[in-house]
């Protein structure tokens, strides 16, 4: 009798063409997967099984990696070719402006019969609130009777942000509205890669040392000295040594890392280049989030230009340095700006956090000494190189030098990014930059530094913010701000951020998985009225033990929003207990 199992089958001739175009590395799975899923509409067992025969690994891995990633879809067969998808925003932004999965659906099923309408994570577009993606599209605002409309594409464009707000100091967009980020002509006119030129002329020691002596804090939230960062990866014995870049900002009412790729790419892989000259790297690689596929190929555009001129590549300018920068799509996953996660994720795996120590700089990427700084980090090391220190250091009367980028959202009159320097207050930012509270509108709460930051009140509107205020009360974190008038509750905000981090907790460790999922029973409990006042008790010490015992920051940051909305707004909440 004839065998019939599987193992015996031939492969897909598309999945045998793929993994080959990859050289057979078990570490671009999901570039495999991503890859496989846009040419096949889905990714069924058999393709799946296929890929795993073909790299000699167990298929469980494989199903493990699809099943992780939110942008990766498995099922038993090939939907119809007419199919497509609408990922409706659900994050606080999009949520205050508006944005409802179940409205778009109703009006999706009608409009646009056989899409397929899904809920997603915040998307990076909350200046486009509320936002979604159709098909890899960027697309927002979203109203429900122009779905057809925008099913064509991208109809609506990106705000603009070429004309700087009254108080502004621009470095880091200083080029939005002068360069053209698709060419690097326009880039080499207006500067670029002159950082580079001029740490080429110097010794890697004197670049660490000028990074070190501007102060310059890494601007993901935690404000560790960026120098110090490269010093640990220069002294570490093990190589070769890589460079990676963090651009998975998945961070809601974080979207600073979008809008300086789309106004100038290149400042980005300059100072990779100059930080792999001076950690002693050859190789980088931009990790940048599976929802920013535009701005993916607009980094490809730019790498292969920058590598035409001599600038990036095999001895660069003739100096006998070479640094290659590949960009490395993800497929939707929060916690992979963790940079443990990255990492794992960058390696074809599931990307789940690391048990540290040893930390990146020592054993990263491969368990070798790896640099992991963000975007917004690594645009500002050319300008130090070419300026120096001691300009940087002087552009902030802030212990934290240099510039920051900070988004201003919800209920101001001119929501969208800034740049301007560290220390400014609350009210600064709502009346300074974001033009003052709507017509109608009072000031009732912020959430101050992305999902994970501090929800505040307005007895903390003049505290000046930086990365020492969350002991304040008022966090920098990533630098965004969600602006809130009377209308909004504090115990609604607070529901919608735990539903987010419930649904992007990665699951490996128990108080995370589960304390994520407790907190939202007991908010959807309270946002009901069906709550008890036992239950305020019991979020607030699931958040301490969250913060105690979670694997990563994800869950462990859950504190902060939870007890400073308590905190403040205690009466809110108690508000909604039964009687």
């Amino acid at each position: 009798m004839k065998n019939k199992s599987p193992r015996f089958k031939p492969v897909s001739p598309a999945v045998e063409a793929l993994v080959l175009e990859h050289e057979s590395q078990p570490e671009a799975i999901l570039e495999m997967l991503v890859e496989l899923q846009s040419r096949q509409g889905v990714l069924t067992r058999e393709l799946l099984e296929d890929v795993a025969r073909m790299l000699g690994l167990p298929a469980s891995r494989v199903f493990g990696i699809a099943t992780f990633y939110s942008l990766l879809h498995t099922a038993e067969a090939a939907p119809p070719p007419e199919a497509a998808a609408i990922r409706v925003c659900d994050g606080p932004a999009c949520w205050l402006a508006g944005g409802d999965v179940s409205s778009i659906r109703e009006a999706a099923v009608a409009a646009l019969p056989g899409w397929e309408v899904k809920r997603s994570s915040c998307l990076g577009l909350c200046d486009r609130a509320p936002a979604a993606l159709i098909g890899p599209d960027q697309a927002g605002p979203l109203a429900a009777d122009a779905l057809r409309a925008l099913a064509g594409g991208q109809v609506e464009e990106n705000p603009a942000y070429d004309t700087p707000r009254p108080g502004e100091v621009r470095v880091l967009l200083a080029g939005a509205g002068v360069v053209d980020p698709d060419s690097l002509a326009s880039a080499l006119a207006a500067g670029a890669y002159q950082g580079l030129r001029a740490a080429l002329q110097r010794s890697p020691e004197e670049v660490i040392r000028e990074v070190e002596e501007s102060n310059l804090a890494g601007r993901g939230g935690a404000g560790f000295r960026v120098g110090k960062k490269w010093r640990f990866v220069a002294e570490a014995p093990l190589s070769p040594k890589y460079v990676i870049c963090n651009a998975d900002e998945s961070e809601p009412l974080i979207f600073k890392d979008r809008i300086l790729i789309d106004t100038h790419p290149h400042q980005i892989l300059e100072g990779m280049a100059i930080a792999g000259y001076a950690t002693g790297a050859a190789h980088g690689f931009i990790y940048i989030r599976g929802e920013y596929l535009h701005q993916a190929q607009r980094l490809e555009r730019a790498i292969r230009q920058a590598e035409e001129a001599g600038w990036l590549g095999e001895n660069i300018q003739g100096t006998g340095f070479s640094f290659h920068i590949r960009v490395h799509r993800g497929a939707g996953a929060y916690v992979c700006g963790e940079e443990t996660a990255l990492i794992e994720s960058l390696e074809g795996k599931r990307g789940e956090p690391r048990i540290r120590p040893p930390y990146p700089p020592t054993s990263g990427y491969r368990n070798l000494p790896t640099l992991v700084n963000n975007v917004e980090s690594l645009a500002n090391v050319a300008p130090i190189l070419r300026r120096g220190a001691a300009w940087y250091k002087g552009l902030s009367g802030s212990p934290a030098s240099g510039t920051k980028l900070y988004t201003v959202l919800g209920h101001v009159k001119n929501p969208g990014i800034f740049e301007a320097p560290f220390s400014l207050t609350l009210r600064q930012i709502i009346e300074d930059f974001g033009g003052g509270m709507r017509p109608g509108s009072e000031f009732h709460l912020a959430l101050c530094g992305g999902a994970a930051g501090t929800i505040v009140d307005n007895s903390l509107l003049d505290v000046p913010v930086d990365y020492s205020s969350v002991s304040k009360g008022v966090s920098l974190g990533a630098g965004g701000f969600l602006i809130c008038d009377e209308r909004v509750s504090p115990v609604d905000l607070l529901l919608n951020l735990m539903r987010f981090f419930a649904a992007e907790s990665c699951g490996k460790c128990t108080p995370c998985r589960e304390g994520t999922q407790r907190s939202v029973e007991l908010l959807e409990q309270l946002a009901d009225g069906r709550g008890r006042r036992e239950d305020l008790d019991e979020l607030a010490g699931l958040v301490k033990v969250m913060q105690s015992a979670s694997f990563c920051g994800l869950g462990q940051s859950i504190y902060l929003p939870v007890t400073s909305a308590l905190t403040h707004f205690r009466a809110e909440f108690e508000s909604r207990i039964r009687n």
